[in-house]
């Protein structure tokens, strides 16, 4: 009976951290003015919401990158938060190489806003890797804009969200990847209009012709990757102005992507979160 009994708690202590699901958080440093590029606020607020959902287990980390790789132990997702470029905190060569361990193992990475951008080349490779595009300078645009979210498709990372319009620099013109290895999922699209496609853009402030050239198409703003080897991915492009976390669907289908890369259940009705205003102008960079 005692043996049975040990074996019974064994088995219930087993189950309870396999649904455990650890996801790290990377904010950048201060960027920009306060109330825009907020990665350690919005971080904050991401964390919250995050160790409120039963079965996650979330840490944050400031100023670019933790100060010792053990917090990769046991991880199932990281997010990077950051300034991208060349500043992005992941491209060191030796962040990099932890990075692609942990993607070999089938751990998700997601990137938002400035931290979806990479120089070209051998690291814009890299990024496909983990996360199925890239921004790319001059190929992609950022301009300031309010694309309006009606439909989106049937994937857990949609679960709840509703229809929603809110100005940020959201960034398009990925350069996904286009060797068919893994699957892209656009998650946010929209058509920009000719008023956008001329520009300006935030920086180069263009226009750019292959950008005018594409009138009419649907934009990706943000999307999901599924590798091949099970492991998962996310790039979204806003997150330039803090004050849009207050806004219901922008933050659920943030929050969503989060338990989807840490492969964690994403309720039917999307991660419910509130937040006051008193909260969204908390903890800014000054």
């Amino acid at each position: 009976m005692k043996r049975l009994l040990l074996f019974a708690l064994g088995l219930l202590t087993a189950v309870g951290y396999a649904a455990d699901k650890k996801i790290i958080l990377i904010a950048g440093p201060r960027s920009h003015r306060p109330g825009d590029h907020e990665f350690r606020a919005g971080c904050i607020l991401l964390n919250q919401w995050l160790n409120d959902v039963k079965g996650v287990k979330s840490e944050m980390h400031t100023n670019g990158w933790p100060k010792s790789n053990d917090v990769f132990e046991g991880v199932d997702a990281v997010f990077i938060y950051a300034d991208g470029g060349g500043r992005h905190p992941a491209i060191r060569p030796d962040r990099a190489k932890l990075l692609n361990g942990l993607v070999a193992k089938g751990v998700g990475l997601g990137c938002g806003h400035y931290g979806v951008e990479v120089p070209k080349g051998d690291t814009g490779k890299t990024m496909q890797n983990w996360i199925g595009g890239y921004y790319e300078h001059r190929f992609s645009v950022n301009p300031m804009w309010a694309p309006d979210y009606q439909k989106f498709p049937k994937h857990p990372i949609s679960n709840g969200v509703k229809p929603f319009k809110v100005v940020d620099e959201w960034y398009f013109n990925m350069r996904f990847r286009e060797d068919g290895v893994g699957k892209i999922t656009p998650i946010l699209t929209a058509k920009p209009g000719k008023d956008v496609r001329d520009g300006p853009y935030v920086y180069p402030r263009g226009p750019y012709k292959h950008i005018i050239d594409g009138e009419g198409r649907a934009e990706t703003m943000m999307w999901a990757y599924e590798r091949p080897n099970g492991g998962r991915g996310f790039g979204f492009t806003g997150g330039h102005k803090h004050m849009n976390w207050g806004n219901e669907n922008y933050r659920k289908v943030v929050l969503n992507a989060l338990l989807w890369i840490a492969k964690a259940e994403v309720p039917k009705g999307g991660v419910s979160s509130k937040v006051t205003e008193e909260e969204l102008k908390a903890n800014w960079d000054r």
